[in-house]
């Protein structure tokens, strides 16, 4: 094994626990600090598992200029054109009751089937990603490269030369602009 046994220890200790290496847990490079008896407890926990925030569900703030839709937002009274109170008040409760309901009913209905096809989704984009347009661009880069370099001589050898020349031919001429008035 990667760690070896410490003195006195058996190795069926290790038979279901991930290795120990000097960089640490081999499921997580940087953690030095784990010992053996913290490792059997997190031997246990799934490694796909994350635990979610109910209260903050939007931690990297995606919606935050998109969908946040309040009565204020949609329904707006200019000065001088003011319904009743009550109806106001019936129709902030109004909105505000059905869009939370309305809500909560369609993310039942079709959030987990929505979040399926979208895990599927962004693992097929990824899938394809990884496999298959890093390895392209890479080819592509490498190939550009030779490509380049041939391209770099070719101009190096016949572009130059006549440039440079006509750049000496021409850099004698001077030109005088006047203005008459």
């Amino acid at each position: 094994m990667t760690g070896g046994l410490r003195d006195g220890e058996k190795e069926e200790e290790f038979l279901h626990s991930p290795f120990i290496r000097k960089q640490g847990n081999i499921y997580k490079p940087n953690n030095k600090d784990m010992d053996n008896d913290s490792l059997n407890e997190k031997s246990m926990e799934d490694v796909h598992t994350k635990e979610i925030d109910l209260v903050n569900r939007d931690p990297k703030h995606l919606n935050d200029d998109v969908v946040k839709v309040d009565f204020e937002d949609v329904i707006a009274e200019p000065a001088g054109t003011y319904s009743f109170d009550g109806v106001w008040k019936a129709s902030f409760t109004t909105f505000t009751v059905t869009k939370y309901w309305c809500y909560r009913l369609l993310t039942a209905l079709v959030g987990i089937p929505l979040a399926l096809i979208w895990g599927i989704f962004f693992a097929i984009l990824s899938f394809i990603h990884i496999w298959a347009v890093v390895p392209c661009v890479k080819s592509y880069l490498i190939e550009i490269h030779c490509i380049s370099r041939v391209y770099s001589i070719c101009v190096h050898t016949f572009c130059d030369p006549l440039f440079e020349a006509m750049g000496k031919c021409l850099g004698g001429v001077r030109i005088r602009t006047s203005k008459e008035v």
